[in-house]
């Protein structure tokens, strides 16, 4: 490998550009008419247009995208996350052309993209499971019967689906045979795929992530979970390690859990198991990310091993340098995403010019960020302006900092999620930890606004 193209942008594609030239790599950005100005364009080595604002005529382009690999001699891409990141048409075609896909391969994307299969897997390797049908679901009467044996609440779920998206909820057989039709062309529309399956809603859960890192030589290590439960509308706000809840014993078994699914996929590259934990700490196997995660970078913090910089060696051949037991946990890491959107007004979008921006600093801040002062935030893709990542002794200690950084954050021209992030540090149920992942929306639901708590 010796020139790597990141078919991205953003902060994602920054980070990856260091971890290229950190390896003394070479690297291409490449990006859309609205991206011309951006940070990615200006660090990377080559830059090269693809296309128009719209994703769909630019970063999502296969053609395009490959056809810069050949005028750049790149000889291999970075998906970053998001975009063609986890498409195992797009890894196979790289496959094909004698490009690395920097990540898992094209079959063990398709295997664990399919939420049906990768619950399969889970089982298999006897990690536990939420109670659902066997595979997908075509005909309604039968899908009635199979969510009668379940038990409602239960969750229709896009086999294709993922990021929070392609799912409905049905309390009862009269909501549920509104919803599965309605579940169906969703799936069609969003994902070119109809097919949906059932699981039982989890009551009150918390959202546990697992980070795996395994080789093409069979070695798989765990680096500890994310608790990842304060989310708007399953997106996720505010990431943390390790998580408050977590007995060692529980940390351990999940971890294993973790990589036994990576395992059993052959799955090789960074990668993240996602779970469900319900009230009585039950933990149950949701789905698998086959990318780098945008919280990638709260386990960097917690475990001191550069992620990125891994999953690049990790496809150029490598075998793991570290044991399970080389990998330790250091301190308490807290991640705020701040986005241009407005709490006040139920996040709502808030893209434009950055008449300035001023980030942190100070012992233990991080602040991965592709923005600077004058720099505009286009409409047309996320809104994320930076992640803020504190470490502290603790997690009280953790809170502290990270407080006190938000507060040092200095952006102007566009609003941003500042003020929600500082209502939450100073939320009694986040302090004691006594949440789930719909404590927002209910807050939301309530009439909150997220105005900073002076008191």
């Amino acid at each position: 490998m010796r020139k790597v193209l990141i078919a991205n942008r953003g902060e994602i594609a920054v980070r990856i550009i260091r971890a290229c030239h950190d390896l003394g790599l070479q690297t291409v950005a490449v990006y859309s008419q609205a991206d011309a100005e951006a940070l990615h364009v200006l660090h990377a080595d080559e830059a090269i247009c693809i296309g128009e604002p719209s994703s769909q005529k630019s970063y999502l382009k296969t053609a395009n995208i490959l056809s810069a690999c050949e005028i750049t001699g790149a000889d291999a891409i970075h998906p970053g996350y998001g975009f063609l990141s986890e498409n195992a048409n797009f890894a196979s075609i790289c496959e094909s052309c004698g490009v690395t896909f920097i990540g898992p391969s094209a079959a063990t994307i398709a295997l664990l993209g399919d939420k049906a299969q990768a619950k399969a897997t889970a089982k298999n390797v006897k990690c536990p499971v939420i109670p659902g049908s066997e595979g997908v679901v075509e005909d309604i009467n039968i899908a009635l019967k199979e969510a009668k044996r379940i038990g409602f609440p239960v969750f229709i779920k896009a086999s294709a689906g993922g990021g929070g998206k392609g799912i409905r909820i049905a309390y009862d057989p009269e909501e549920f045979v509104r919803q599965f039709s309605a579940a169906r062309a969703e799936a069609e529309a969003s994902f070119n795929n109809p097919d949906v399956y059932l699981e039982r809603m989890v009551v009150n859960p918390r959202h546990i992530e697992v980070q795996i890192m395994g080789d093409k030589h069979g070695n798989y290590v765990h680096l500890g979970e994310r608790d990842c439960t304060i989310q708007r509308r399953r997106q996720k706000l505010i990431e943390e390690a390790p998580s408050p809840i977590l007995t060692e014993a529980l940390r351990k078994k999940i971890g294993e859990c973790a990589v036994n699914i990576a395992r059993a996929a052959g799955y090789y590259s960074v990668g993240t198991v996602e779970f469900l934990l319900d009230e009585e700490k039950q933990f149950y196997f949701m789905e698998v990310n086959t990318r780098i995660q945008v919280e990638h970078t709260v386990t960097e913090e917690l475990t001191g091993i550069d992620l990125v910089r891994e999953q690049i060696k990790i496809a150029m051949g490598e075998k793991l340098k570290v044991k399970q037991k080389d990998i330790t946990f250091n301190g308490h890491v807290i991640q705020c995403r701040i986005n241009a959107e407005d709490p006040a007004r139920n996040f709502a979008p808030s893209p434009g010019n950055l008449e300035y921006y001023i980030p942190p600093g100070g012992p233990h801040v991080r602040v991965d960020s592709a923005c600077y002062s004058g720099y505009r935030i286009p409409p047309n893709y996320d809104s994320m302006i930076a992640k803020l990542i504190v470490r502290g002794k603790d997690r009280e200690e953790a809170i502290a900092v990270t407080k006190r950084a938000l507060k040092e954050f200095h952006i102007g021209g566009v609003h941003s999620t500042i003020p929600f992030h500082l209502y939450m540090l100073e939320d009694p149920k986040f302090l004691n930890s006594d949440y789930f992942i719909n404590y927002i929306d209910q807050l939301l639901a309530e009439g909150c606004t997220f105005h900073e708590n002076k008191g």
